[in-house]
């Protein structure tokens, strides 16, 4: 029994829903097309395109500050944010065995500078005693050989100790460059070690007032890129203003990650405010087209198609490339648009015309050619129909 009950409530649904279809589809036809669709007009105005993508801020300049030589810090004389003049003294390494080398060799110095006295007067007497014929001139030669040989050890020595006085003066870490401290990563009381890779102790931004960014564009954008293009971007800190900054730099270096392609863009910009931090992620915006008085259609006309069983629909008008173009004075980018197909009213009935389109900034697009002009309405979209037979925005509710 309560089987038959359910077939039988399955059966009546059914045909409620068969009864409810048609009599929607029998309202939609009843409707004029200016009811059934939503209707927009054309307009003419300006319009830009742009191509976007995520970036960092970066100071313009960033000095890696190392050592080149090992030892302790013993003294820190800045940190974090501190303003820096070029040449200050950063901080300190512990200079005891340096300072005990560069005593050596001074030492070492004065040794062989003895030598060479000795070794100039001893050829001072070969000479003489030559002349009065009491030695050989193989003695006077070898006595010139060993004040030359004094020389050139007096040479190397100095030059020793010149090096190990450098070695005592890199002991003081000082600044290369005016700038702000951004990153410290050595502590008091670190061991450092310059090796074959120079470490890095402390990290200066020269100058925070500009700026860069380092953004990854798509393959498909960089063509439209060229320097000296306008920008503009957001960062999160602020997300209620715009900045503004300017294309430097194309790199022609790509990387390629899960096969897509992107290359660095460089955007410069002004930070007079240092509101801008360095790290700071930024999207970016680059306006690569703009218009002026350009005959535009919406984009979601372009995206509408009629249902199949509309029996108003005409069928698609042919091509109009080369008709003259009513939609705008820029001929020279026909060749380079794309087409498309919007529907417009035409004697109760839909008509679909061709357009060919230029630039586009994702709401509207640029029309170059085709038979649309000021002021005609084209369908963006088809409207919900009640029981009375009008437009509603609420769809039909069957229970």
């Amino acid at each position: 029994m309560k089987i038959s009950r359910t077939r039988s409530t399955i059966g009546v649904l059914a045909v409620a829903l068969a009864a409810g279809g048609l009599y929607w589809q029998q309202q939609k036809s009843a409707l004029s097309p200016e009811q059934r669709y939503k209707l927009q007009a054309i307009e003419r105005g300006e319009i830009t395109q742009t191509v976007s993508a995520n970036g960092t801020l970066n100071p313009v300049v960033l000095v890696n500050v190392g050592t080149q030589v090992s030892g302790t810090v013993t003294r820190l004389y800045v940190d974090f944010n501190d303003k820096v003049e070029k040449g200050q003294a950063l901080l300190e390494l512990d200079d005891s065995l340096l300072a005990a080398q560069a005593r050596q060799s001074a030492a070492n110095v004065r040794n062989v500078s003895a030598a060479l006295d000795l070794a100039r007067a001893n050829e001072a007497r070969m000479r003489a005693l030559f002349e009065q014929e009491y030695v050989s001139r193989q003695e006077l030669e070898q006595s010139i050989q060993t004040r030359r040989s004094s020389e050139a050890q007096l040479a190397q020595a100095r030059a020793a100790a010149d090096k190990d006085q450098v070695n005592l003066r890199y002991t003081t870490i000082r600044s290369p460059v005016s700038g702000v401290v951004v990153d410290r990563v050595v502590d008091l009381g670190q061991t450092v070690a310059a090796s074959l890779q120079t470490p890095t102790l402390i990290k200066i931004a020269q100058d925070l007032s500009e700026m860069r960014i380092d953004s990854s564009f798509a393959e498909a954008d960089i063509g439209k890129i060229r320097d000296g293009q306008q920008v503009r971007f957001t960062v999160d800190a602020f997300p209620e203003r715009s900045f503004a900054g300017q294309v430097q730099q194309i790199r022609l270096n790509p990387t390629t990650q899960q096969n897509v392609v992107t290359y660095n863009v460089r955007v410069s910009l002004s930070n007079p405010d240092h509101i801008l931090l360095p790290g700071m992620t930024a999207y970016v915006s680059i306006v690569v087209a703009r218009r002026e008085d350009a005959l535009l259609v919406p984009n979601a006309a372009l995206r509408f198609k009629p249902p199949e069983e509309d029996p108003g629909s005409k069928p698609v008008a042919g091509d109009v490339r080369g008709k003259g173009g009513k939609g705008g004075k820029h001929d020279r980018d026909k060749d380079s648009g794309s087409s498309g197909t919007v529907h417009v009213v035409d004697q109760g009935q839909l008509k679909a015309v061709n357009v060919q389109l230029g630039i586009t900034d994702n709401r509207n697009s640029e029309v170059l050619g085709g038979e649309l002009k000021v002021g005609e309405r084209v369908v963006v979209g088809e409207n919900a129909v009640t029981s009375g037979g009008k437009p509603s925005s609420v769809g039909m509710r069957l229970f």
